[in-house]
């Protein structure tokens, strides 16, 4: 189970840097400007992107760290063993054996506590995906911005 979540992380990380080098502007060199001139201007444009945003491409398109293991959700898995094994119990015990029901309790409140960790932390992992778009836009829309200044067209 830990290997597949690893597995989805791994993969939707590479989903995420191909969608950021994706997103990057086409320049075309509208008024003529030489291969030469064309390097120069886009170099000079991407430091001033990154001086005035103060976004780092290479640090902005960079993955967060993902939290994986067996780190992930202990604390959920152990809350909900301790809820499953107080309500087992109490099962257990109109049923006439109040230990087979809490330890029953207790591997359900396990498995539901791990699923409520997993999916915090895919919706926690989301999020740091999309700030790091979002910041990503905001410097390609300053480099664009100044291409075309400098006669540039950007797509």
């Amino acid at each position: 189970m830990v290997r597949a979540m690893q597995r989805f992380i791994a993969l939707a990380v590479l989903l995420f840097a191909f969608a950021a080098a994706a997103q990057m502007p086409i320049v075309y060199p509208a008024r003529g400007q030489s291969a030469q001139q064309q390097s120069q201007d886009e170099a000079q444009c991407a430091a001033w992107a990154k001086q005035s945003t103060g976004i780092d491409p290479a640090a902005a398109s960079s993955p967060a760290p993902q939290q994986t293991g067996p780190a992930v959700g202990g604390g959920q898995r152990a809350g909900g063993a301790a809820r499953g094994a107080a309500g087992g119990a109490a099962i257990g015990a109109i049923a006439g054996d109040a230990g087979k029901g809490a330890a029953a309790g207790a591997v359900v409140g396990t498995m539901s506590g791990g699923r409520r960790a997993r999916q915090q932390q895919t919706a926690q992992n989301q999020q740091a995906q999309a700030q790091q778009q979002d910041l990503m836009q905001t410097y390609y829309r300053a480099y664009g911005a100044c291409l075309e200044g400098r006669g540039y067209t950007i797509k």
